[in-house]
């Protein structure tokens, strides 16, 4: 089982920016895929973005052109970079990890993904 941390999380108003990190220590990119979920509340999980091993990107169409998810290598950390906030951005955010052969043919469901962090609040106001 892989430790996932988000981090970054907090609120801003509507037209900001945030970036998210999740710590994985014990990740390894040839072998997981990562993703972004984010829980509104009263709504189920939903996949943001996600990042395969190969380093292919896939995401949400309502965070098109406005979120990034990369990765650093190095230090075993996912990112996820937010701009131009609105106020339906409001959830919980969590950080995924998956095998690649259960999230390739639909990266955003979260029923692919094993390892999941606790995830971290971001709260935007208009």
């Amino acid at each position: 089982q892989v430790q996932l941390v988000e981090s970054g999380g907090g609120s801003v108003q509507s037209g900001g920016s945030l970036r998210l990190s999740c710590a994985a220590p014990g990740v390894s990119d040839s072998l997981y895929a990562m993703a972004w979920f984010r829980q509104a509340p009263g709504k189920e999980r939903e996949g943001v973005a996600s990042i395969d091993s190969d380093g292919l990107t896939m995401y949400a169409d309502s965070v098109k052109g406005r979120f990034t998810i990369s990765q650093d290598k190095a230090k075993n950390t996912l990112y996820l970079q937010m701009n131009s906030l609105k106020p339906e951005d409001t959830a919980i955010y969590f950080c995924a990890a998956g095998a690649p052969w259960k999230t390739r043919l639909q990266p955003l469901r979260e029923d692919g993904y094993d390892d999941w962090g606790r995830g971290t609040q971001v709260t935007v106001s208009s």
